[in-house]
């Protein structure tokens, strides 16, 4: 089967939308021919505010990649230019096409610009209606998406690879508070940095907001972006993987973090309600320092255990299944 995936996020960026589309596309490759329309291929720009990310201008090649690629399912990842493109060429071409929502833009452009909220959900429904159907992270995301009324819906989970993330034996277990992800005003980082707590603080990651937080917080550890094995190390010594933002809609680091035998603490909000369970994984609380206190309790190897449900394998097969029933 020839399928086209189409993202304005793609490596070097670093990001959940990133690790989920390489994983899917390294399964679906095994058996059909995946084509991607990603911003390396363009001329583009980095956001101001935001430079990892860079928005793609000479978009009106796509046109042409369609026609000479003839695919027969068409995925449009992200909301950006080159998604935006592709979905009028597929509407003026009367071709079906899916779409996934990954990241909350209502929320996140309102704490990082200011935007009202219903702006961009009205942006949010004209965009994803026009698809067949509309992949999502977790329960509370969809039902919060069906609420601004959204339609034609699916879920669509997240993996980890084994073959990377799992726990490695030390002697320094369980010697820090541990955040990984981007380090960006979205994230809440703050709320996690500002505690007080008897065990150092590290960060794993970087972004817009580092060299501030570098200063602010000296005594927080700032070790940049780390991959592969040697993050899953990370991993493993942490006490505690932090989960304080409130604006994802799944948070792969968490289930990577339990793969590893550590558990996760964060506030009880869309994303983290759907992936931790408390007393099991990790535990959600209001109050994030309570949070920490009682997910340190937790027995690594239950966290080993719950991590297991989550597969690329059935993320891809899931894919595959819901985008043909959904486009006959």
């Amino acid at each position: 089967m020839k399928i086209l995936l189409v993202t304005d996020a793609w490596k070097p960026q670093v990001n959940g939308v990133v690790t989920t589309l390489e994983n899917l596309v390294k399964k679906l490759s095994l058996n059909n021919e995946v084509k991607i329309i990603e911003p390396n291929s363009f001329v583009s720009v980095p956001i101001p505010f935001y430079k990892e990310i860079k928005l793609s201008l000479n978009v009106f090649k796509i046109k042409k990649i369609i026609k000479e690629f003839h695919p027969e399912l068409i995925h449009i990842a992200t909301e950006g230019p080159l998604g935006l493109y592709t979905r009028k060429v597929c509407l003026v071409k009367k071709l079906n096409f899916s779409t996934s929502y990954h990241t909350n833009f209502p929320l996140y452009l309102k704490k990082m610009l200011g935007i009202p909220v219903h702006l961009t959900n009205r942006f949010e429904r004209w965009f994803h209606n026009a698809a067949s159907i509309t992949f999502v992270n977790t329960p509370s995301h969809k039902k919060e998406l069906e609420e601004i009324g959204i339609k034609k819906l699916a879920l669509w989970s997240r993996g980890i690879d084994e073959s990377i993330f799992f726990p490695t034996p030390s002697n320094n277990n369980n010697s820090y508070y541990l955040y990984v992800g981007r380090v960006s005003k979205e994230k809440n980082l703050e709320s996690f940095l500002s505690l007080e707590l008897d065990k150092k603080k590290v960060v794993v990651g970087d972004g817009p907001s580092l060299k501030s937080l570098k200063k602010k917080y000296p005594e927080v550890e700032f070790l940049g972006y780390k991959f592969g094995r040697e993050l899953a190390e990370i991993y493993s010594n942490a006490c505690v993987k932090v989960f304080p933002s409130k604006t994802d809609t799944f948070g792969i680091v968490m289930i990577e973090a339990n793969a590893c035998g550590t558990p996760v603490a964060g506030y009880p909000v869309t994303g983290p309600i759907d992936v931790v369970r408390n007393g099991v994984n990790g535990f959600l609380d209001n109050d994030l320092k309570q949070a920490i206190e009682q997910a340190k309790k937790i027995d690594p190897k239950s966290c080993i255990a719950y991590s297991k449900k989550y597969s690329w394998d059935e993320v891809a097969s899931n894919f595959i299944s819901t985008i043909t029933t959904a486009n006959p």
